[in-house]
C-alpha cells in the first residue's frame, strides 16, 4: 500500500538546491550554536531519576515504592527510556544530550522541509532561490539554542512540531494528485493524537489537526479510522495513569496547578522573554513578508483562474484540507499556545515556555522564496518590486537576527532570582556549580549542599532525614524512631527534603527517597493549595513539618530541629489521619492490585481535585478532627514576641 501519492512540482533545480542549502546551514548554524551552550538542567535530571527506577525494575516513578508521576512528558520519559536500555551502559545524560540535540536539528530541518512544499506549486515553472527566515529567527533567540540540549523535552516538542507541520501541509496538497493514501491518513492522525503525550498542552494543537482532517474526510469508515488512530494510544496511556498514578493528568501539572491563571505574571514574562531580543520586530517584519507573499500567490492564482479564491473554493472539506487552512490553523495554534502559557503565569526559566508557540508562529514562512523577474515587461516590472520587496524584508530579519543572536540577554539579572522569578536557568546553573557546561550528575556535586548530602548520608547508617540547614555545607539532621530492642538498622531509611530534586535524585542511590516541598515528588505537597504571591513554577511550599510526621522521624526534642515546633509537628502528625488524605496517600503507596488499579480508575477524579491545608491546624479544622493536647506552647507561625 502507499502512504501518500507524491505531488510532483517541477520547480527550478536551483530551488531545490537553495532549499537544501538552507536547511543545511541552518542546521549547522543552530547545532554549533546549541554545543556551544549544552548543558543537562535540574529538571532534566529529573526525567533521568524516573528513567534509572525504570531500568531498576521499579517502575515509572520517581521514588520507588510511591508512584508519582513527576515528568510532564511521557514521550519523552520513555524515548530517554528505550534508547538508554540499547545503549547501555552509555551514561544516562549523555543520551539525553544527543536526543535533544539531534531533535532540535532534525524538527528545524522538517519545519524548514514543510514550508518549503508549501511554496512550491507557485513555484512551478520559475526561476527562484529558498531564502531561511523564520527559521533563522528562531536560531538566533539564545533561548531557543538554551533549550536545545537542557535534557529536557524541548527537542522533543522542536520535532514534534517540525513533523506535524511537514505532514499537515502534504495532506492539504494531496488532492492535487488525489485523495491522501489511507495509511498516509492513518500516520498523521496517530502523530497528531501523540500531542498530548508530548506535552499536554500541546493537545490544543494535535486536538485541531484531528478536527481538520474528521471534516476533510467524507466517508463514515475513513472518520472511524482517523478517531482509532489518533486516540487509541493517548486514551490508553489516560487509563494507565488514572488506574496507576490516581491523577487525571501529570503530577507536575497538579503540583503546578495548571488549571489556574496567573495573568499579571504571565505578562511579565511575555516582557521577559520579548525585551532582550525585541522579538515583535521579527514578528512584524515576517508578517509583512508573509503577506507580501500571499499577496503575489494570490494575484497569480487569480490570473491561472479568476473563479479560484484564497481557500480554493469548493465545499467545507475542500476548504478545510487546503494549504492556505493550514497556514492560518498553525498561526491560530501558535497564538493560542501563546495566551495559554501567558494566562498560567509562564514559567520561571527564562523564554523556556514560549519557543513552541514562537516556532508556530514562524513554520508558515520559516524559509521563503525569492522569485526571478520574467516574462513581459510589465510582469518583469512587477517581478523587480517583489523581489526586491521580499529581499530588503529579508535583509532586515537577517540584520536582526545578527543583533539577537549575540544579545546579553537578561545581563546582571539572568542569575539573580529578582521579584519575577525568572532567571536564565542555563547561566544560573553554569555560575552556581562553577561549570561553563554542566552536563552530568557528578558536575552538580558542586552546586551549594550536594557534596554535604553524600557525606550526610555516609555518617548515618541507620537512617536519617535530611532538611535543608542555613549553612551551605551542611544538612539538619532528624534521626529514625529508634528500634524496640534498641539497635539500630545497619541499613536504615534515608529521606532527603529539598527543591532541587533532579541533581540530588541523580547522585544518590534509588532506595533513597528524594522529596520537595514544592510537590513534584511529594504527594503531600502535590495536594496542597497554590500559594497566590509564589514564584511561578514554585507555587507550593510544603513545611518540613509534615515531612517528619508522615515518616518514621522521631518527633520530639532534642531531635526534631530547634527551629521547628513540635506542637506544629503533632498536629500534622494527627491531620495524616483525615479519611481523604489517608485515601489520596494509599492510591500512590498501598500495592499495586487489580483492585487498587481498578479503585484509582473509579477515584481519579476526586483525587485530583483533593486539596489540604498547608497549615495543619487548619487542617484538623478543615477535616473536623479533635486538635492534639500538648504542652508545648501553639505555634501560628508568626515570630516569637518578648515581654
Amino acid at each position: 500500500m502507499r502512504l501518500v501519492r507524491r505531488a510532483s512540482f517541477p520547480y527550478d533545480i536551483t530551488v531545490r538546491a537553495s532549499l537544501w542549502t538552507s536547511v543545511v546551514v541552518v542546521a549547522a548554524l543552530f547545532g554549533w550554536g546549541a554545543w556551544q551552550r549544552r548543558w543537562i538542567a535540574d529538571d532534566g535530571l529529573i526525567v533521568l531519576r524516573t528513567v534509572r527506577n525504570l531500568l531498576a525494575g521499579n517502575g515509572p516513578v520517581f521514588n520507588a515504592g510511591e508512584r508519582v508521576e513527576a515528568n510532564t512528558s511521557v514521550v519523552w520519559t520513555y524515548l530517554v527510556y528505550g534508547v538508554s536500555a540499547l545503549t547501555r551502559p552509555l551514561q544516562l545524560e549523555y543520551v539525553a544530550l544527543a536526543l535533544a540535540l539531534g531533535l532540535s536539528l532534525l524538527g528545524l530541518a522538517m519545519l524548514m522541509l514543510g514550508t518549503g512544499r508549501l511554496f512550491a506549486p507557485s513555484l512551478v515553472g520559475r526561476r527562484a532561490i529558498m531564502l531561511p527566515a523564520g527559521a533563522l529567527a528562531y536560531i538566533a533567540v539564545p533561548p531557543a539554542r538554551d533549550f536545545a540540549t537542557s535534557g529536557l523535552e524541548s527537542g522533543l516538542v522542536t520535532a514534534y512540531l517540525g513533523l506535524l507541520w511537514w505532514m499537515m501541509v502534504c495532506w492539504s496538497q494531496a488532492r492535487r494528485s488525489g485523495p491522501p493514501g489511507r495509511w498516509f491518513t492513518g500516520v498523521l492522525a496517530f502523530v497528531a493524537g501523540c500531542s498530548v503525550l508530548v506535552r499536554p498542552e500541546l493537545a490544543l494543537i494535535g486536538g485541531g489537526v484531528l478536527i481538520m482532517m474528521l471534516i476533510a474526510e467524507r466517508t463514515g469508515r475513513g472518520r472511524l479510522e482517523i478517531v482509532a488512530a489518533g486516540g487509541l494510544l493517548p486514551v490508553g496511556y489516560q487509563i494507565f495513569r488514572m488506574g496507576y498514578y490516581g491523577l487525571l493528568f501529570p503530577g507536575t501539572a497538579l503540583a503546578k496547578d495548571a488549571g489556574g491563571d496567573k495573568w499579571s505574571q504571565g505578562l511579565v514574562y511575555l516582557s521577559n522573554f520579548n525585551g532582550p531580543y525585541a522579538i515583535w520586530v521579527p514578528l512584524l517584519l515576517l508578517t509583512g513578508l508573509g503577506l507580501v507573499l500571499w499577496a503575489s500567490a494570490r494575484r497569480r492564482k487569480e490570473q491561472k483562474d479568476p473563479a479560484a479564491t484564497s481557500f480554493g473554493g469548493g465545499p467545507l472539506n475542500r476548504t478545510v484540507q487546503s494549504p492556505a487552512a493550514v497556514v492560518i490553523f498553525i498561526v491560530v495554534s501558535g497564538l493560542l499556545q501563546a495566551v495559554y502559557w501567558i494566562r498560567q503565569g509562564g514559567d520561571f526559566m527564562h523564554g523556556r515556555v514560549l519557543l513552541a508557540p514562537l516556532l508556530c508562529l514562524l513554520a508558515p514562512v520559516a524559509v521563503v522564496p525569492v522569485v526571478f523577474p520574467e516574462g513581459t515587461r510589465l510582469t518583469r516590472e512587477a517581478g523587480y518590486w517583489l523581489a526586491g520587496t521580499v529581499s530588503a524584508l529579508w535583509m532586515c530579519v537577517a540584520g536582526w537576527a545578527l543583533w539577537a543572536a549575540n544579545s546579553p540577554g537578561l545581563g546582571d539579572d539572568a542569575t539573580r532570582v529578582t521579584y519575577t522569578g525568572i532567571v536564565d536557568e542555563r547561566r544560573f546553573y553554569a555560575q552556581a556549580t562553577g561549570h561553563a557546561h554542566p552536563l552530568t550528575a557528578a558536575d552538580y556535586l558542586d552546586y551549594p549542599r550536594m557534596r554535604a548530602v553524600l557525606v550526610a548520608l555516609n555518617n548515618t547508617p541507620e537512617g536519617a532525614l535530611l532538611l535543608p540547614s542555613g549553612n551551605y555545607d551542611q544538612w539538619d539532621l532528624v534521626p529514625p524512631i529508634p528500634p524496640k530492642d534498641g539497635i539500630p538498622p545497619r541499613n536504615g531509611p534515608h529521606t532527603v527534603f529539598f527543591t532541587n530534586l533532579g541533581m540530588v535524585g541523580m547522585n544518590v542511590a534509588l532506595d533513597v527517597r528524594v522529596i520537595d516541598q514544592i510537590g513534584l515528588a511529594n504527594p503531600l505537597a502535590a495536594h496542597t493549595a497554590r500559594l497566590q504571591h509564589g514564584r511561578i513554577g514554585h507555587d507550593k511550599n510544603l513545611f518540613p513539618d509534615w515531612v517528619i510526621a508522615d515518616g518514621p522521624w522521631v518527633k520530639w526534642y532534642p531531635g526534631v530541629p530547634g527551629y521547628l515546633d513540635q506542637k506544629f509537628v503533632q498536629q500534622a502528625e494527627a491531620a495524616l489521619k483525615c479519611e481523604g488524605t489517608q485515601q489520596v496517600l494509599n492510591s500512590v503507596r498501598a500495592p499495586m492490585t487489580f483492585h487498587r488499579f481498578f479503585s484509582n480508575l473509579l477515584h481519579s477524579v476526586q483525587f485530583t481535585r483533593y486539596r489540604i491545608d498547608r497549615v495543619p491546624r487548619y487542617e484538623l479544622i478543615r477535616c473536623g478532627l479533635a486538635i492534639p493536647e500538648t504542652g508545648a506552647p501553639e505555634y501560628t507561625g508568626l515570630p516569637a514576641t518578648g515581654p
